[in-house]
């Protein structure tokens, strides 16, 4: 009987002594939304944050849209920590009032039209949209070197772009085609015309990062950034090229902010001070992506983008102007592409 009671008694400190080891370990947890492994090597970065702060991030898929409409759901009752976002969203993401202010690492260092003045929301790194092309999936027909290509027949069935009613990638190509055709952020009638003109051609429309599908070949010609193109040329080795249309494009920052009243600040905090980090920032220079800081990106990673005479082409977006004409943008689309 007395060994009994013993046994018991050790059970119960074991049981005891476990709860603060998983207090600890459910505390070194911070949500992110929409930190996709696909897009940006976030699963590289997810990886990294976890071996350099303690703090495990899993991964989610949410777009930029479903990100805020998933914050505004849950204002009430938070779920993320932090949330990553185009940079149009993030003004959005103020007014829903779903953020709340911190100033993370090195923010004094970041130029004052890539943040949010009482530190809402920061540029973490950007891209340049244009064209991510399987060569080898375009069986011999060219490939394509303006917006007005992918018009032509030749293209039916092989062109895709990401959902402009919700995905932000989506959203920067409607304005993009429509700058470079001769619109503005107020007058969107080129860039809704070619998006029309472009369903003869049957394109695929997916609401996800599409990475994979232009590595298999099911997506040959996608709206997208350089800094994937880059990936899957020199990370993954697969035959694609990167393409800035001769009508020129768009850069576009993404940026990330701490979540209203979110379950885990202090890791949500931590997890924004490493991605701006001297280490966070080479990370995502080494993804092919533009860091905030230029200084993290080596000559070595430089030299695989194309030359900079390519990227005069492109032209830094005005966050504030495309957050106010995201709406628009989205219900033009719906309205008259579908």
């Amino acid at each position: 009987m007395n060994r009994r009671r013993l046994l018991q008694a050790t059970a119960a400190l074991g049981t005891a002594s476990s709860i603060p080891r998983l207090s600890q370990a459910q505390s070194q947890r911070a949500i992110c939304y929409n930190c996709p492994p696909e897009w940006a090597d976030w699963g590289g970065m997810l990886k990294l944050i976890g071996q350099r702060t303690g703090v495990m991030v899993p991964p989610d898929n949410k777009n930029s849209g479903q990100s805020l409409a998933a914050l505004i759901a849950e204002k009430a009752n938070p779920v993320a920590d932090v949330t990553y976002l185009g940079g149009q969203v993030g003004p959005q993401a103020r007014a829903a009032e779903v953020l709340t202010p911190y100033r993370p690492a090195r923010w004094n260092d970041v130029p004052a039209g890539m943040k949010d003045p009482e530190g809402y929301w920061t540029t973490i790194h950007s891209g340049t949209l244009g064209l991510f092309v399987n060569t080898a999936a375009l069986r011999g027909k060219p490939v394509p070197a303006s917006w007005k290509d992918l018009l032509k027949p030749e293209y039916k069935g092989l062109v895709g772009y990401l959902n402009p009613a919700s995905a932000a990638v989506g959203q920067v190509g409607v304005i993009a085609v429509n700058l470079a055709l001769g619109g503005t952020y107020d007058q969107l009638d080129p860039g809704i015309a070619f998006f029309k003109q472009l369903q003869a051609n049957q394109p695929v429309v997916p609401t996800q990062t599409a990475y994979a599908r232009v590595l298999s070949g099911e997506i040959p010609i996608l709206l997208d950034y350089d800094f994937n193109a880059y990936r899957a040329k020199y990370t993954d080795k697969a035959p694609v090229s990167f393409v800035i249309p001769q009508e020129g494009t768009q850069q576009l920052p993404y940026v990330m902010g701490l979540v209203a009243r979110g379950p885990n600040p202090e890791q949500g905090r931590r997890v924004l001070d490493f991605v701006m980090s001297d280490e966070g920032q080479r990370h995502w220079a080494n993804a092919f992506l533009r860091p905030v800081f230029p200084a993290a990106m080596s000559d070595e990673v430089r030299a695989r983008f194309l030359p900079d005479a390519e990227y005069a082409r492109a032209k830094p977006l005005d966050v504030f102007k495309l957050s106010a004409a995201a709406k628009v943008i989205g219900e033009r689309y719906q309205k008259d592409v579908g």
